[in-house]
């Protein structure tokens, strides 16, 4: 799997304060993993149930200048446990659901939620997550409701969403978004557009991005 646009949003946006250990949930090729390594402190623990992407996130976490922060591992999400539990979750999970599988199987685990539904994610969520900690997601738009109905059912409630738009005159297609366990926290909600015309980054876009994208200045 490619370097994506989701992946690097993600990476670039959540909230990584007072994180002490991050957990990375289908760490694909490292991205994310390495993305927050590089915005902190942290030790940070990719699982990822692919065995080829997880050798291949090994490598890039290898070459990158924060391996000693990162562990991965080849691990399917349903067997997987800790000790310590994980003050940070994030995932950019697979979506499409119940639409036709390609005949490659590292892209149809990669984008299939099959091995991750909703339910199951926020059960294993609960299971690995500190009381205070906060999961964060990035979600095709449509299918946000029904990840939200399935976190509020297992106790998490949104804290934070940024609706995601390619250019000013497009509806949202991604939804970043940050859970937390019943804080009683009022909801920050807000827009990201990102291109302020076509192949032109906004400015937000660009503050976001520019310490991991070598073409923002």
């Amino acid at each position: 799997m490619k370097v994506g646009t989701d992946g690097c949003l993600l990476g670039a946006w959540f909230d990584i304060e007072n994180s002490k250990r991050i957990l990375d949930i289908g760490a694909g090729t490292g991205l994310i993993s390495i993305m927050a390594a590089q915005r902190c402190n942290a030790k940070i623990t990719g699982i990822e149930i692919d065995a080829a992407a997880a050798a291949r996130a090994v490598e890039n976490v290898k070459n990158s200048p924060w391996n000693e922060k990162i562990e991965i591992i080849n691990s399917d999400l349903r067997i997987f446990g800790t000790e310590e539990l994980f003050d940070t979750i994030v995932s950019n999970p697979p979506y499409f659901a119940n639409s036709l599988k390609c005949n490659n199987e590292q892209r149809t685990l990669a984008r299939h939620n099959d091995t991750l539904s909703p339910a199951l994610f926020f059960a294993k969520a609960k299971e690995l997550l500190a009381s205070n900690g906060k999961i964060s997601l990035i979600l095709p738009t449509e299918l946000f409701k029904e990840w939200e109905q399935e976190a509020i059912f297992k106790g998490f409630t949104p804290t934070r969403i940024t609706n995601i738009q390619t250019t000013p005159q497009k509806m949202p297609k991604r939804t970043l978004v940050e859970f937390q366990q019943n804080t009683g926290k009022v909801l920050k909600e807000d827009t990201l557009i990102l291109e302020s015309r076509p192949g032109v980054y906004s400015k937000e876009a660009c503050a976001l991005l520019r310490d991991f994208y070598l073409k923002i200045e």
